[in-house]
């Protein structure tokens, strides 16, 4: 508690610092406000502005990495983003971009599209060194596809020295369990041909807790208590080759596997008393061990040929996904350790995704036209068998929550853009015309669908002159929803609660406008649109049985907007400060329980992260995160906080990079939430995940040449595998 307090008044000290000086000069011009006189104390303070780390590219905000102090301490490129303006990464180390869109990573211009924790762990095996710059898209034109409603681009440094180079890059987590990470990239690069391997190993133990206070419809009072412990191994190797033909034309192979194995432990509680909390009605207590494992093997081909003003690619991609789980369910009465009952579960889960794509440009004179066609086709198998202990003492069959699903699904897609710059404006048009043909088949029911869209994009930017830029886009997005939330499963979180899947689910649709201006460094964005048919869950408390489940639906509409802004500042040559801030609006429009609950949701986000450049090479960095209270119409979501400090040194000529870290120093970023309507159901609950560690990060370079492979190209379907 004491270092606590220390750091708290030193977070303090160090934010408000600026606030407390008598005097601030500047001397303003285009590129730099400079103090009228030598200032050799801090007894004032002196504004500079930082170095051009930002642009905008079509409206999309570009933000320098490699050689940026903003992220100089940052352990990995996961930690990068979490300090990239307009990004946000949650407690689970999801990345969201314009407020709650799950943006699709790209590396290099082409997607990189994982599973969540696989892509995770990718990112956190990349140091920020190896990366020139992140391309922040909130709202892709029609050339992408329409799953895409925000891209973040990943530009890795390019260098095509000859021979080959090196790279290890560790990363140690310690709290009250450790977990590691360890990667090693190795690349040979001679005149025709250049190959990569890539290897990675994690493994460690991580912990989760929930609680819940649930006023039942009998006035009982219901406690939740769950906590999990979850040990998991994970073994990733990728491998590829990239051949260059000639000046024209270029081939390149990619093969990868990600093997993951997890034990988990969760148990949980179950305490209920009468509506005064004096007199105990029933007290269990469960105990749900789970096997996990998945195996995914892909390949990847593309060709690229390019002579003068034309240019033609072609990717094709082969990805295999297979899921197994084991649970057990055991739940007792606690005072007399009396079996309550017993289950057990057996998941199998397996994903075939084929996709095929060809892309063409043509230049002609300012203008340029492109024009492309995919075609992608996914088939997930799931079996799920449920097995209940019998009063015999013998494990039985359980048809009620056993299932068997199937889902295939086929897209066609074909786009045409249109790009021209007249002297400063510069404007950009495009269609997009997607036909999708599913087919979901239970054992209870089956639905198919085929349905032909039109998505268009427009977006021009006009630049004033160095310091001034301003732009507009207009989209029509599609989102299709995942496997798991068509999957009719029952996924237990305790013995009174699960969520289902709904193969009745339709796919939304978002059309948005967005207007960007840039200033120097300040970069200020301001979003409206509104999504029809939105997917969400919703729960379904049963007052007879207190089973409370969560389903899924389609809502009408709703209405959204953000305005987000950031600009960075230097307070002195060893002092950077970069504020952000945003500002979201949120209007749904829900039926619920033969009612309709529509609430204007307004909520907002500061961050602020400070950079320090101490003697002797050594970087300081302080980041601060704020989230007030937000929430949806049935649920409201109490504020939170976070501070992270870290440090960083190079040694050896830069070769070696180590860094130390705490993130989330006061423990503070859990989630808590709450039930708004209490004449339906009376509910608190918490989420905690282990954020709050001490983080140990090694980098090491080491070869002949700094040569950048082409990374592997995947598609968005393997998105939608999780």
């Amino acid at each position: 508690m004491t270092i606590k307090l220390w750091l708290l008044l030193l977070l303090l000290f160090i934010s408000f610092f600026g606030k407390a000086q008598n005097v601030v000069k500047e001397k303003t011009s285009d590129s730099l406000i400079v103090p009228t006189s030598k200032t050799t104390t801090i007894s004032e303070v002196v504004i500079q502005a930082v170095p051009r780390n930002l642009k905008l590219n079509d409206g999309n905000m570009v933000m320098t990495v490699s050689g940026n102090k903003d992220f100089k301490t940052s352990t990995n490129l996961l930690d990068v983003l979490r300090r990239t303006p307009g990004v946000t990464i949650d407690q689970e180390d999801g990345i969201f971009i314009g407020g709650r869109v799950a943006p699709a990573i790209f590396i290099n211009g082409k997607p990189i599209v994982m599973s969540t924790q696989e892509l995770q762990a990718y990112l956190r095996s990349l140091p920020p060194e190896m990366v020139e710059s992140i391309e922040v898209n909130t709202n892709p034109s029609s050339k992408y596809d329409a799953e895409f409603k925000g891209i973040i681009d990943i530009k890795f440094k390019k260098n095509t020295n000859l021979g080959w180079n090196g790279n290890y890059n560790g990363n140690l987590y310690v709290n009250k369990f450790s977990s590691r990470e360890n990667s090693l990239n190795l690349t040979h690069n001679t005149e025709k041909i250049a190959y990569t391997l890539q290897t990675g190993y994690n493994d460690g133990i991580s912990t989760y807790r929930y609680n819940a206070l649930q006023r039942l419809a009998n006035t009982n009072v219901m406690r939740t208590a769950i906590q999990q412990k979850d040990y998991g191994t994970v073994f990733s190797i990728q491998a590829g080759a990239d051949f260059r033909l000639n000046d024209e034309n270029r081939v390149g192979l990619n093969l990868r596997g990600n093997f993951r194995e997890n034990n988990r432990l969760r148990s949980g509680s179950l305490y209920t008393t009468d509506k005064n909390e004096t007199q105990l009605v029933f007290n269990t207590e469960s105990e749900n061990p789970i096997d996990y494992s998945q195996n995914n093997y892909g390949i990847t081909g593309d060709y690229s040929f390019q002579n003068k003003n034309f240019k033609l690619s072609f990717l094709g991609n082969y990805l295999s996904v297979k899921n197994k789980q084991q649970d057990d369910f055991i739940n007792r009465d606690k005072p007399s350790s009396e079996l309550l009952s017993y289950w057990k579960s057996d998941l199998f889960n397996k994903i075939d995704i084929y996709t095929g794509q060809i892309d063409a440009s043509q230049k002609i004179g300012s203008a340029d036209i492109e024009a492309g066609f995919k075609y992608s086709h996914s088939i997930t198998n799931n079996n799920i068998r449920y097995d209940t202990l019998s009063v015999k003492n013998q494990f039985i069959f359980d048809p009620t929550r056993s299932n068997v699903f199937t889902y295939k699904e086929k897209i066609m897609a074909g786009y045409l853009a249109y790009r021209q710059k007249f002297e400063k404006l510069q404007i950009n048009a495009g269609i997009r015309v997607e036909n999708t043909q599913s087919i979901s088949d239970a054992v209870s029911s089956a639905v198919s669908r085929n349905y032909l869209e039109w998505l268009p994009s427009f977006s021009a930017s006009y630049s004033f002159n160095k310091s001034n830029e301003l732009s507009f886009s207009y989209s029509r997005k599609i989102t299709r929803p995942v496997f798991s939330q068509l999957n009719p499963f029952r996924f237990y979180f305790s013995p009174l609660n699960y969520w289902i899947g709904n193969p009745y689910l339709l796919p939304s649709f978002t059309t948005q406008f967005k207007t960007t201006y840039r200033y120097k460094n300040w970069i200020t964005s301001f979003t409206i649109g509104k999504e029809k048919d939105v997917m969400t869950r919703y729960p379904l408390y049963n007052p007879e049985t207190n089973v409370l489940e969560y389903l899924g639906t389609n809502l009408p509409y709703r209405n959204f907007a953000s305005l987000e802004t950031s600009f960075p500042l230097k307070v002195t040559k060893w002092w950077n400060i970069t504020s952000q801030f945003a500002g979201y609006y949120n209007y749904e429009f829900r039926p619920y329980l033969d009612e309709i609950f529509a609430l204007k949701i307004y909520n907002y986000e500061i961050r602020v992260n400070q950079v320090f450049t101490l003697p002797k090479g050594f970087t300081l960095n302080l980041f601060t995160n704020y989230e007030s209270k937000t929430g949806n119409s049935l649920y409201i979501i109490k504020p939170r906080y976070t501070v992270d400090l870290s440090v960083q040194k190079s040694w050896f000529d830069n070769k070696l990079n180590t860094k130390l870290g705490y993130n989330n120093i006061f423990d503070s970023y859990d989630q808590r939430l709450e039930f708004r309507h209490k004449q339906i159901m009376d509910n608190r609950l918490t989420h905690w995940w282990d954020s709050s560690r001490l983080i140990i990060s090694l980098s090491y370079n080491f070869g002949s040449s700094k040569y950048q492979a082409k990374e592997i190209q995947k598609t968005e379907e393997e998105n939608r595998t999780r």
